[in-house]
């Protein structure tokens, strides 16, 4: 696993921001993301042409305590319909230029589809309120999948990676494993998912309490909790962060339970924490203390709460649109205008004249 990021690509993108005809650092967090990638890939000249969405579609057996608006059936429905490119994760990766890749990493029953990625590690999870939700060899083989996956995408020549996941009663055990992790609560980590009325919030949030009673997590490896309370879609995108460290390809963190799973691949992994992109804040009372742990920032907060990877595809043109400044724009030089100069600390005001005259808006 690489130790590290690529410090010098990193700084020789950063130098490169600074040196376009703009405002210091005005394009916030998706300067710092472009300057990552550098740092991820080893090449400042930073391009990201052809990306994939990894949609990670798994049953959970935690579904058996009503935590859910509906049944487990519906997994299966939806993933075909990703398979068959009419969903939302499609519907958006077509305008966005992103291939989408369903995988069965452990959909209950048997399903095909010619997109379809069979990768079946079992046919969905145990209740985990029971026994564990896997044996070790299943959650081995979801995470060993994710990792070959990005291996596969790597050799087809993909540059950029995001994930997405799609699995009824996800946000349960996204929730339950965060918990586990931070030692949280279950009242600081349960929101209502795809849309669960008091009740159903309530007795979600019993559901993991009562889980966190009966496992000594605070005891647990970290791959054991993720074995304990998580999910074959969990594993499997644990294994495609680890994937995005192992062979340098930047993997977008889509929300809650994207964010859940990179947290299990950090707690298994600490090398991988430098190679994750946050696209959104998910409006799932874990979102924040997860992100925070991650150290990550995400740029986009807009209550999101659709899964599938739709928020981490919705990073993608705005990091389109920061790489056209960073290749294309001059440079102060190039423009005959002195360079800006950091006055953050003294807190200076930055005269824009120069540049307001040379047509750019601040």
């Amino acid at each position: 696993m690489p130790c590290g990021i690529d410090e010098a690509a990193a700084a020789r993108a950063a130098e490169r921001w600074d040196s376009i005809a703009k405002p210091l650092k005005g394009l916030g967090r998706l300067e710092e993301l472009v300057t990552q990638i550098a740092g991820i890939t080893g090449n400042e000249n930073v391009r990201i042409g052809k990306r994939a969405v990894i949609v990670m579609c798994a049953d959970n057996g935690i579904v058996e305590e009503g935590v859910t608006q509906t049944d487990s059936e519906v997994t299966a429905i939806v993933s075909l319909n990703i398979a068959g490119g009419t969903a939302s994760i499609n519907r958006m990766s077509d305008r966005a230029g992103i291939d989408v890749i369903p995988v069965d990493i452990g959909i209950a029953r048997e399903i095909a589809h010619p997109n379809l990625r069979a990768m079946k590690a079992a046919y969905g999870t145990r209740n985990f309120l029971k026994e564990p939700a896997m044996s070790e060899q299943e959650v081995c083989r979801a995470v060993d999948a994710g990792i070959r996956l990005v291996r596969e995408c790597r050799e087809q020549g993909y540059e950029l990676l995001a994930t997405g996941e799609m699995g009824i009663g996800n946000t349960t055990t996204s929730s339950a494993l965060i918990a586990a992790y931070l030692g949280l609560s279950a009242k600081e980590t349960v929101g209502r998912g795809a849309g669960l009325n008091e009740e159903g919030l309530a007795r979600k949030r019993r559901v993991i309490a009562q889980a966190l009673k009966t496992y000594p997590v605070e005891r647990m490896s970290p791959l054991e909790i993720l074995r304990t309370l998580g999910g074959l879609d969990l594993a499997g995108m644990a294994g495609v962060f680890m994937g995005g460290a192992l062979y340098r390809i930047p993997v977008i963190v889509d929300g809650l339970i994207s964010a859940a799973a990179a947290l299990a691949a950090v707690r298994i992994c600490p090398q991988v924490r430098p190679f994750l992109l946050a696209s959104h804040l998910s409006r799932e009372p874990a979102a924040e203390p997860v992100m925070k742990e991650l150290g990550l920032s995400p740029v986009i907060d807009g209550h999101l709460a659709l899964g599938e990877g739709t928020g981490a595809v919705l990073l993608v043109p705005m990091l389109d649109m920061a790489l056209e400044v960073y290749r294309e724009n001059d440079s102060f030089a190039e423009i005959g205008i002195e360079a800006y100069q950091e006055y953050e600390d003294s807190g200076k005001n930055v005269d824009t004249a120069g540049l307001e005259s040379a047509g750019e808006i601040r």
